[in-house]
Formats: C-alpha cells, sequence, structure tokens
C-alpha cells in the first residue's frame, strides 16, 4: 500500500507514538511505501523525529504547521499540504490529531484521494474555551462527510463524535492504541535497580503518574489527596514521570505542605523508559480530566500493576471495578484517597488487579495487532475487500 500519515507535530505523547509505530510496522512487516508529514517538533515534551529519521521513515517536515490555531499558518500549511500529496500521489491519506486532521483531510478531499482519520482524543472536549470547541464541533461537522472511515481509539470517542453529529456510526470502527508490549512484560533493568536510583526504599508504596506536567492532567489532585493518604499510610512514596509548565508550581505547593520529601519528580525521560518506571511503582494512578483512552493506564496493567483513574472518555473501557482497578468521579478527592490507601494496604488486592489487567489486555495491545487492523481499515476503504486476511497482512511478498 501506499499511504501518507499526517500529524500536527511528532513531540513525546501517546497520539504521536502510535502514528510512529504504524509508520514502522507498514514499512518493517508490511512492505508498504509510507511517508509521514509533520510540523516542528516544538514543546518541552521532547521529539520523536530523531527516532523516526533513524529508522528511514520518509520524514517531510512543514514549518508553519503549529497546534494553536493562526489563519495565515494555517493556510499556508494547507497549501504544502496540497502540494506534497500532488508530490507523492499516494492511494491513501491517514490523519491524525486535531489540526491535522482538519487540514490534511480538506487537502486530500480536494485532491481526490481517500482519508482515514484517527481520533486519538476528541477535538471538541472538555477544558476548551466555549468558542474553541464550538469551532472544533463545527469544523469536525465539516470534515465528516470527506472522511471514509473514522478510527476510534476507544468506543468513548465514537459515542461523542456520533452524539455531535459528525459521522453515522456505520463510518467507525474502535481499534486500540497499540505498542510494544514486550518491556512492560520484561523490563530492561530491574525494580530494585531503579528504585535504588530514585532513592525509593524496598519497602515503601510507590504511587506513580505518568504524564506531562500540564493542565487538564490532573496532577494537582493526587497532590490534594496526599496529605491524608500519607497520614494513613506513612510508608508511601509518589513518583511523577514526565516534565512540563506546571512543575514549579506543583513543587511550591509540595514544599508549602511539607510534602515535597514524599515526591519524585523524574523530569522528561525517553519513551523507551517508561516500562522499567512502571515496574518500580506498586499502584498506577491516573487523574487526567480528558483524554481519549490514556496510555498509561494498559500500559500499567500489562506491567503487572492495578490502576486508578476518573472516569473520563475511555478509561472505563480497561479500568474495570474490581477486576483491574478503581474507576471514580472525575476530580473526587475523598473517592481518591480511599481507593489509594486501600491498594497500598492489601499486596494481594494490587497483584490481583494487576496479573487480571496483564492476562485481558496484553494482545490486546500489541502495536503489531493494531497496525493489521488499520490495514484492514485501508483495504476495506480502497475496495480491497477480495483480499484473504494473508494478503491483507502481506505486501509486495514480505511478511
Amino acid at each position: 500500500m501506499h499511504v501518507v500519515h499526517i500529524i500536527t507535530r511528532l513531540i513525546v505523547g501517546g497520539a504521536q507514538e502510535n502514528t510512529l509505530l504504524t509508520v514502522e510496522d507498514q514499512q518493517q512487516l508490511h512492505g508498504d511505501r509510507v511517508t509521514l508529514i509533520t510540523g516542528p517538533g516544538l514543546g518541552p515534551e521532547g521529539s520523536l523525529e530523531p527516532r523516526a529519521l533513524a529508522a528511514g521513515v520518509d520524514l517531510r517536515l512543514v514549518p508553519e504547521f503549529r497546534r494553536n490555531l493562526h489563519p495565515w499558518r494555517d493556510w499556508s500549511s494547507y497549501r504544502t499540504l496540497i502540494r506534497l500529496l500532488q508530490e507523492i500521489r499516494p492511494e491513501i491519506v491517514h490523519t491524525h490529531s486535531s489540526k491535522a486532521g482538519i487540514l490534511g483531510r480538506r487537502a486530500a478531499n480536494k485532491l481526490g484521494i481517500p482519508v482515514v482519520h484517527t481520533i486519538h482524543g476528541a477535538a471538541f472536549h472538555y477544558g476548551q474555551k466555549w468558542y474553541a470547541k464550538s469551532l472544533y464541533r463545527w469544523l469536525e461537522r465539516q470534515a465528516g462527510p470527506g472522511t471514509a472511515k473514522f478510527i476510534s481509539v476507544a468506543d468513548a470517542m465514537t459515542d461523542q463524535y456520533v452524539a455531535a453529529g459528525v459521522a453515522p456510526r456505520e463510518k467507525f470502527v474502535t481499534i486500540s492504541s497499540g505498542f510494544d508490549v514486550e518491556p512492560f512484560l520484561n523490563p530492561p533493568r530491574s525494580r530494585e535497580t531503579v528504585r535504588r536510583e530514585l532513592g525509593i526504599a524496598d519497602d515503601e508504596v510507590v504511587i506513580g503518574k505518568v504524564g506531562r506536567l500540564f493542565p487538564l492532567k490532573g496532577h494537582e489532585f493526587v497532590i490534594a489527596a496526599a496529605g491524608e493518604v500519607l497520614q494513613r499510610n506513612p510508608r508511601v512514596r509518589f513518583l511523577f514521570v514526565g516534565d512540563g509548565i506546571l512543575r514549579g508550581e506543583f513543587e511550591s505547593q509540595l514544599n508549602a505542605a511539607g510534602l515535597r520529601d514524599r515526591f519524585v519528580f523524574t523530569g522528561l525521560v525517553p519513551p523507551t523508559q517508561i516500562p522499567e518506571l512502571l515496574h518500580a511503582m506498586d499502584i498506577v494512578v491516573h487523574t487526567s480530566v480528558w483524554e481519549g483512552l490514556a496510555r498509561v493506564l494498559p500500559q500499567g496493567l500489562i506491567a503487572g500493576k492495578p490502576v486508578v483513574s476518573y472516569d473520563v472518555d475511555g478509561a472505563r473501557e480497561v479500568v474495570i471495578p474490581g477486576e483491574t482497578g478503581f474507576l471514580l468521579p472525575p476530580q473526587s478527592i475523598p473517592e481518591l484517597v480511599d481507593a489509594l490507601c486501600e491498594l497500598a494496604a492489601d499486596s494481594a488486592l494490587r497483584e490481583r488487579l494487576g496479573a487480571a489487567g496483564r492476562a485481558r489486555f496484553t494482545d490486546q495491545f500489541r502495536h503489531q495487532t493494531m497496525t493489521r487492523r488499520i490495514r484492514e481499515v485501508y483495504a476495506e476503504v480502497l475496495g480491497k475487500t477480495g483480499m484473504s486476511n494473508d494478503e491483507v497482512g502481506m505486501s509486495k511478498g514480505r511478511l
């Protein structure tokens, strides 16, 4: 197959890792011809561009392509996308993220190229200004008729887009956002080694959160719960994995509360380090107030850890109360305290929930499974419905 992927920026993040893994799999496992178009990887999160270039990806950078709305830059980006698609002439275009989804689909439609769009997280969501939310909902409705197929990373995304009148339900398919599960099953370094480097004792119970220190990610709720959790269980330590613009504010709050020594901040770490950090934890907490389906939830479960999450978007599709973790009302503090304390005090419960999550979700979230299913969507859109399962899994005679 000959495919162009378009994403707004290639930073270190779930949607971006999903997209790059798909591109790598298409090239390496299926022999597809693939081009990845993106804007500059600006921001404190770090960039995946070096990894893409090292993998031999045909990477095209559009300097004016940025996340924030900007009429002149957006128009220029749109014209550049048209020029690149005319030059590359793919069979199909696959867009990712809000800005790239709007401009990329419009450019593909203008050239008559069929287009698939992945919803990693709704373009219109909680926390946006009302006018931005209304604008993106309207733009998605305009782009819906020209989208051959929507891929949702969670059923919740489909429900939101159907309810907003973007497209009928039959245009949507859910494909879990895959990743390399092997390091989460067998981390490269031992739990004891990683904890020792972090200054965490063997007998301490580590509650960890993975995510950018940015608004909507919900670190403030963990901080708000920490005081009472530590009163009930002084052996708890908190581990924040990631960096961002709110770090200074969070550290100031913890210093004022006398809790700074109970929190470890790793700062920015490469994605390859996440598996060993999850294994260093005992409990994974996720308190975002908006997210499609946070990859850290299945990653934590596949690492054998119980998860505690607010009930937002697709979280309930992997956080199953009594089976894999605790699902709580969004922004709740007392319920968060109780869940964390119950798990911190019961190692057998932690082990049971983590083991159930690992058994249930490992195969579902393998990136090879994700890419195979995405290529099946391409085959359907391109009218290659007569292909056998083996042919869908092969291209140009190579596995």
